[in-house]
C-alpha cells in the first residue's frame, strides 16, 4: 500500500500510520468544526436551545467546544521511531538501550510489564502484532492485516 513503510512500525508493534493522531484527520475535522461553530455563532444558538427541555443537552455546549479544542491538539507529526509519541515512553527507551529494532526482537515481550499501559487503548493488538512480526517479519506485517485495537478475551 502507498505510504506504508517499516519506519512507521513502533517499537511496541503498533503501526503509527494507522494512528488517528498521526493521520491527523480527527484533529483537522475538529479544527474545521470549531471554526464553523464560531462562524455561525453557535454558542448563542446552544444557549437559546438549552432552555427547551428537548434540547437541554446544549447546556454542555462549552464543554463540547473545549473537547473539540483538545482534539485539535491531539496530533502526532512524527512516528515513534522519529521520536514522536510520548517522550517518556519506557518501551522506546528499553529498545534503544538494548539496541533492538522493536520488542519483537526481545524474548520477554509476552510478559513485559512495560507494554501493559497499552492494554487500555489497544487491548492485546500490540502483542498480536509483535507475534506476527516475530513469526512473519516486518515486510509481511506491513503488507498484511495489522491490529490497532483487539479486545482481550
Amino acid at each position: 500500500m502507498i505510504g506504508e513503510n517499516n519506519d512507521l512500525i513502533a517499537y511496541c508493534g503498533l503501526y503509527c500510520g494507522d494512528c488517528f493522531a498521526y493521520k491527523g484527520k480527527i484533529a483537522d475535522l475538529a479544527r474545521d468544526l470549531r471554526k464553523e461553530l464560531r462562524d455561525v455563532k453557535f454558542d448563542k444558538t446552544a444557549e437559546s436551545l438549552s432552555s427547551l427541555s428537548f434540547f437541554e443537552v446544549f447546556k454542555n455546549y462549552k464543554q463540547c467546544y473545549d473537547v473539540l479544542g483538545a482534539m485539535v491538539k491531539f496530533r502526532c507529526k512524527r512516528a515513534c521511531k522519529g521520536e514522536g509519541g510520548p517522550p517518556f515512553c519506557k518501551i522506546r527507551k528499553c529498545c534503544q538501550k538494548k539496541g533492538i529494532e522493536g520488542c519483537w526482537e526481545c524474548d520477554e515481550f509476552e510478559t513485559c510489564n512495560k507494554l501493559d499501559f497499552l492494554k487500555e487503548n489497544h487491548g492485546d493488538a500490540h502483542i498480536k502484532n509483535l507475534r506476527k512480526i516475530k513469526r512473519a517479519g516486518l515486510d509481511d506485517f506491513i503488507k498484511g492485516k495489522r491490529l490497532w485495537y483487539n479486545k482481550i478475551k
